[in-house]
């Protein structure tokens, strides 16, 4: 039953596992669910704490209180100590680390450790709150429901701090301080999908607290009735300046005091147990001797702000809750600080604002105790907005706005001065762990799946039969491809998936063995979306969809890659001019020559990529720039990158004196760059003559036919590009006599061939450095025709011949060739006649696409040991306007 069921998970729901609207529809249900185990917390703390207190009222407070904080403090520790340890504490940091993606455990157990734990400690007197722990609670229930719901690593990051917002909601009644509280302290993230699924939890969170529990806003309605009569004078600033200070003041005390506590337990190693069960029992033994109304621990602050006390039964409470909260909440009990210190601010406002109304007459104590919740709150967590936003929204009284932001501000301030930082960010030091801001850009979701794909990708036809694709196999390095049915992805097949049908019969087709549910990803996706969906699937490859249409395919192997570029800095992203430094430059500039560029990458290939460019340079009156990029980590400024460049001088100088005996003048540049690519686009623009590129001939390990720069370039430089391969056994070189070359042009149409064409004269300036045979130099246009068409005549090869007729001086042999493998048919063509120089003209579609009968600018390439020159046409520039 269960695989059925994560068969349907993974399936059905998994498939929309990238999508922003089912991580809503996901949002909602954490919202309910924090809800629900808000109400749930809230109702078992009123039980146990109602039991207590009528216990001690019939047996006596100095016998129960001490003995219920001592049998419920020690069971809590015993139970967290036991089952889940992450779930001691106010809740808070842990959720800040599991939001740093700190492998901290958030999963049910934890929620319910938490909640068992909340309810023995609360309700057995220690002075603590519950809003804390429905935050840590509502964010491991979110992490749980994340692991059995398909979500990737970085939306299970979203929903942990939707959980966090809808439990802070649900215990507040305030679902706006919910989201605020994610945004300012918590994940301090604005981005759009993070404010979309908190507001979306804590609005359900809210609604589900208030439909289940109370419609009102958790304060008293005399409380209510005095807030709506509150106001604000210019005359109380001064005090209100007051309030805040004393808040931030002793906010940041109390601070200091919790982590004085915590560093003392730790020193007495009595384990959990024993320090929550003496923590309770001292907080029993205390409150046994303070008025009674201090026995109901949920509603004192309502009674600090609604009862006429003295100055001095608020210093008493004052100084009482004070060192009662730093003792419960140093021993580590699952409890948390918003519910102290909003009862702490209140009883610190109802003190200023005595003074401040025997000298104000306008004034009024409760307007100063609501002030004072938020401003202690801000001096000890730190957040003034979501501390101002919770007052507000528990009260709703605009009024109250002003003072709120007067005293909490201040209080920031003073309390930043004092001890720098939030409580949590010390809690989580105490610990071990140190959370800083992430200073480099973070890769994988930084990258998007249409900047990894490889957007070259070998397919297959639905309508082909098993037999069609026994060659297609055999030559191909893959063992699975995407199936298309006019132009749409159908689905994707397997040599395991052909391997099993083969003995069915041949005359099964793709269409009838293809698997038809395919995991696919939008071109938008980020890099950590792709990891996430090959490993939920493990899947060797996944296919980059947009509107049904195939765009590219991306491997385990393309995000290694990809991911090491990034680190490197080589970032091919269009649009962005890419940081270069020169570090060393010839001047040989004319304004009035075109010029041909030179890309050097291999020092053993230089000399010979100059000697091409200087036939073409004589033949096109252009000038030769021979340009060397020097990568450098992205981790320093080009100007400080430690690189020892003199290999580089050395050759460009090498180059100089080459081109001088070769009789043209070269301008040479090294330049420091991160991204080698980027680098050497931006130099070149449409209007020059070339780009001259060298080749080896071979298909690297990732697959790539040229590697990433070579490719790259290819496809984005707008002026012609000529790749060369050049042959170490049979080199050639420029010669001022007539030369002697034997060179083959296969022709096969398009517009590229008819470029190709323009560069043959000056590539006839070429001849072989030995001339072994005794046979005349010659071109030969070669086109291949299958076996099943019959052409009478060949205009193509007699336009081209007539065409070079009138440009070159030596012998054109037109030569068609009937042949089922065009690559196999020039390859035996060139060893049996023994030509010097094969000149390919290609498109960048045709240039890099990985045909499924093999590439032939490849296959040629390497079967033969000869210089292969592939041109690919300047591109079409089209106008902005």
């Amino acid at each position: 039953m269960a695989s059925v069921r994560n068969w349907w998970i993974f399936r059905s729901l998994g498939q929309y596992s990238l999508n922003n609207n089912y991580l809503l529809i996901e949002a909602c249900l954490i919202g309910v669910i924090s809800g629900v185990s808000a109400l749930v917390l809230k109702g078992g703390i009123g039980f146990l704490g109602s039991y207590r207190v009528a216990l001690s009222n019939q047996y006596g407070a100095w016998l129960i209180l001490p003995l219920f904080g001592v049998v419920c403090g020690g069971l809590a520790g015993y139970l967290l100590d036991k089952f889940s340890p992450e779930a001691q504490g106010g809740g808070v940091p842990q959720v800040k680390v599991a939001l740093a993606q700190f492998p901290i455990a958030m999963d049910w157990k934890v929620a319910l450790t938490k909640s068992i734990g909340t309810i023995l400690v609360l309700g057995g007197g220690l002075t603590l709150g519950r809003r804390g722990p429905s935050v840590h609670i509502g964010a491991a229930l979110a992490g749980q429901l994340s692991r059995w719901l398909p979500t990737t690593p970085n939306h299970r990051r979203q929903m942990i701090a939707a959980g966090a917002a809808a439990g802070l909601a649900a215990g507040f009644n305030t679902p706006i301080a919910g989201v605020l509280f994610v945004v300012e302290e918590l994940m301090r993230d604005m981005s759009g999908l993070t404010l979309e699924t908190a507001i979306v939890a804590s609005f359900t969170g809210a609604v589900v607290s208030r439909w289940f529990g109370t419609s009102d806003l958790n304060l008293p309605k005399e409380l209510l009735t005095a807030a709506y009569q509150s106001n604000f004078y210019l005359v109380e600033i001064p005090w209100y300046l007051l309030l805040g200070a004393l808040a931030g003041g002793l906010g940041a005390l109390f601070n200091r005091g919790v982590l004085m506590v915590l560093a003392f337990n730790r020193r007495l190693h009595w384990g959990l147990g024993g320090q929550m069960a003496i923590a309770g029992g001292l907080s029993g033994m205390v409150i046994s001797c303070l008025p009674t109304f201090f026995r109901d621990n949920a509603g004192l602050r309502d009674f600090l702000l609604t009862a006429d006390m003295g100055w001095q039964m608020m210093a008493i409470a004052f100084i009482a809750h004070f060192f009662l909260s730093l003792i419960a909440y140093g021993s580590g009990a699952p409890g948390g600080l918003f519910a102290p210190t909003l009862v702490l601010g209140t009883a610190l406002g109802y003190l200023v604002g005595s003074g401040a109304e025997a000298l104000i007459p306008e004034a009024t104590q409760y307007t100063y105790a609501l002030a004072g919740m938020g401003a202690f709150f801000t001096g000890v967590a730190r957040v003034p907005v979501t501390a101002i936003v919770i007052v507000f929204e528990l009260t709703t009284d605009f009024n109250l706005v002003l003072p709120l932001m007067l005293a909490s501000v201040t209080a920031f301030i003073v309390a930043e001065s004092i001890f720098k930082g939030s409580i949590y960010e010390y809690l989580l030091e105490a610990s071990g762990i140190h959370l800083e801001e992430q200073k480099n850009p973070r890769v994988l979701t930084n990258l998007t799946a249409a900047q990894v794909m490889q957007p070259e990708v070998e397919t297959l036809e639905s309508h082909l039969y098993l037999t069609d694709l026994i060659p297609i196999l055999s030559a191909s390095p893959h063992r699975g491809f995407p199936v298309l049915d006019r132009g749409k992805l159908v689905g994707v097949v397997t040599q395991g998936d052909l391997a099993q049908m083969a003995p069915q019969g041949n005359k099964l087709t793709v269409a009838q063995v293809m698997q038809r549910r395919v995991i696919t990803v939008s071109p938008t996706a980020s890099l950590g979306d792709v990891l996430y969906l090959l490993n939920r699937y493990q899947i060797s490859r996944l296919p980059v969809v947009d509107n049904g249409e195939l765009r590219g395919i991306i491997t385990r192997s393309d995000i290694i890659r990809a991911e090491a570029q990034e680190l490197l800095g080589r970032n091919y992203r269009g649009g962005q001019r890419t940081p270069s430094y020169c570090v060393y430059q010839t001047h040989t500039t004319d304004n009035h020559q075109r010029k041909l560029w030179v890309a050097i990458a291999n020092p053993t290939t230089a000399e010979a990529l100059i000697t091409f460019a200087a036939a073409i340079a004589q033949e096109k009156n252009a000038m030769v720039y021979c340009l060397n990029v020097v990568q450098v980590s992205s981790a320093y400024p080009l100007t400080d990158a430690h690189v020892n460049t003199y290999p580089e001088r050395h050759l460009m100088e090498k180059l100089e004196r080459l081109g001088e005996t070769l009789g043209i003048s070269i301008h040479t540049q090294v330049i420091l760059a991160y991204d080698v690519a980027g680098a050497i686009l931006q130099e070149i623009s449409s209007k020059d003559e070339g780009l001259i590129l060298g080749w080896q001939g071979d298909r690297l390990q990732g697959g790539q036919l040229f590697g990433s720069v070579m490719e790259y370039l290819v496809k984005k430089v707008p002026c012609d590009v000529i790749l060369v391969k050049t042959s170490h056994a049979h080199p050639l070189k420029l010669q001022d006599s007539p030369a002697k070359i034997r060179a083959l042009f296969p022709i096969g149409g398009g517009p590229n061939v008819a470029r190709a064409q323009e560069f043959v004269p000056a590539l006839l300036r070429l001849s072989p450095e030995v001339n072994r045979y005794a046979l005349p130099s010659q071109i030969c246009l070669c086109q291949v025709y299958q076996p099943q068409q019959c052409p009478q005549q060949f205009p193509l090869i007699l336009k081209m011949k007539q065409s070079l007729r009138t440009r070159v001086g030596m012998p054109i042999i037109p030569l068609p060739i009937r042949s089922q493998n065009v690559a196999d048919s020039l390859i035996r063509l060139i060893k049996e006649e023994t030509y010097d120089l094969v000149i390919l003209g290609a498109s960048r579609e045709s240039l890099l696409q990985q045909a499924l009968h093999g590439n032939i600018p490849e296959a040629i390439a390497k079967g033969t040991n000869r210089t292969v020159v592939i041109i690919r046409g300047a591109l079409e520039v089209t106008d902005p306007a």
